[in-house]
């Protein structure tokens, strides 16, 4: 059996709720973790009466006492101009593959969680996922909306032939316009501590920090196998900026920010 995982990750957010839903195989099991604002929950039975694509998702899920049940449906995706791993995406054995397949696009329907219910209307959509044996040992993580787009930015140490290097890809959707960070474009991580991630490519600036620790625990890949455990903030609280050759094209706060910060032992 291949030591394998392949997952992709689904984020709806409304003006007051955030959940997002991650649909993984592993070592030939499936999985769903789902993550609210204050709430998480893993299942592993019956996950094949689920459906997953880029028209939406709907849950059908009664494990442990715990029920998540409903539909949410997507309107047009935005993906991306090209694959963001660049020519990476060639190269053999990388211990993970991240792919994105919508920076922003409307999300409709209902998820009810133990009686819970996520309500979205008119709601903002993003859609990414992630291929290969492991998740980075270490790594940061980010996605939030803003007004007029949406960013997404990913730091993480890479082991490739023996040697270990800072990979960064990340996407600024700014305006109809796409700003993108990576290390096939000489971007290079400047600063992962204190809850805080600088990049610099040529000219460009992007910061993105963690404001609050509001991490709830979820399950991710270890030699295919879901025995790790990480920790997200679905919506917390986040400050960004973006610099373009010393203009300040994106300065702002949320606290709707998706967050991951897995440097040093942060949570």
């Amino acid at each position: 059996m291949r030591k394998e995982f392949c997952g992709r990750y689904f984020k709806c957010q409304s003006d007051t709720q955030t959940l997002a839903v991650i649909s993984a195989i592993h070592g030939g099991s499936r999985s769903v973790q789902i993550i609210t604002d204050d709430g998480v929950w893993n299942f592993s039975r019956h996950t094949d009466r689920c459906r997953f694509s880029d028209a939406g998702f709907s849950l059908d899920l009664w494990e442990n006492g715990v029920s998540a049940v409903g539909e949410v449906r997507f309107g047009p995706l935005s993906p991306i101009r090209y694959d963001i791993m660049g020519p990476f995406r060639f190269v053999p054995f990388m211990q993970c593959r991240h792919s994105i397949y919508s920076m922003r696009h409307r999300a409709d329907g209902c998820i009810r969680i133990n009686g819970t219910q996520y309500a979205f209307r008119d709601a903002l959509g993003y859609i990414e996922g992630d291929r290969g044996r492991s998740f980075p040992r270490e790594y940061a993580w980010t996605q939030c909306f803003f007004d007029g787009g949406s960013l997404m930015l990913s730091v993480a140490d890479i082991p490739l032939a023996g040697v270990h290097f800072t990979g960064v890809i990340g996407v600024i959707a700014l305006r109809g316009k796409e700003y993108r960070l990576a290390t096939y474009l000489g971007a290079r991580a400047v600063k992962t501590a204190d809850n805080e991630v600088i990049v610099r490519q040529g000219g460009d600036m992007f910061s993105a920090k963690l404001l609050e620790k509001r991490g709830l625990p979820l399950a991710a890949p270890v030699c295919g196998s879901m025995v790790r455990t990480i920790y997200e903030s679905a919506a917390c609280r986040a400050a960004y900026r973006f610099e373009k050759n010393g203009e300040v094209l994106l300065e702002f706060a949320s606290d709707r920010a998706s967050f991951e910060f897995e440097y040093g032992g942060n949570q």
